[in-house]
């Protein structure tokens, strides 16, 4: 199966609206267009905002659409919360704060992966409710491959 990136060509990027959890902010760090000549969809990329220090505990990505590789490796979201602010549901909390973007955008279901042995993620990955599909190798790059779950969360 090929990727049909041409999907994408007339995709119109929408506003979040805010998207606030007490402690919590997501703002738009960057709206990324498709580009058939890197493969890539369109996406947005938000920084995980604390309301108060205005520190950036993180980031979080989510992507309109997925190729054949990203429905195995990557899926729409990605996320990384840096080291001092890990353990605080921060990540947890910013998927639920994308859910009516992701709503509004039609995506369902969602496609979230992770490795197997990241124990935090796969705990942030089921809290929202998610539920794996697969766990199988998946070449990420020209012979590396890498044990990977697939989850899947409907709306």
């Amino acid at each position: 199966m090929t990727d049909n990136l041409e999907l994408f060509k007339d995709f119109h990027f929408i506003k979040p609206n805010t998207l606030v959890d007490n402690d919590l902010e997501l703002q738009v760090k960057e709206l990324c267009p498709y580009n058939p000549n890197k493969g890539f969809v369109p996406g947005y990329k938000f920084e995980m905002v604390h309301t108060e220090t205005k520190r950036v505990m993180g980031v979080i990505d989510l992507r309109v659409g997925l190729t054949e590789k990203l429905k195995e490796f990557g899926g729409h979201i990605g996320y990384e919360v840096s080291e001092p602010y890990r353990g605080h549901k921060y990540a947890a909390r910013s998927f639920k704060l994308l859910f009516p973007l992701i709503q509004r955008l039609g995506i369902n279901p969602v496609v979230i992966t992770c490795d197997p042995e990241n124990t935090p993620s796969v705990r942030t990955i089921e809290s929202v409710g998610a539920k794996l599909v697969s766990t199988k190798n998946v070449e990420i790059e020209p012979q590396i491959y890498r044990l990977t779950n697939i989850y899947h969360l409907y709306f």
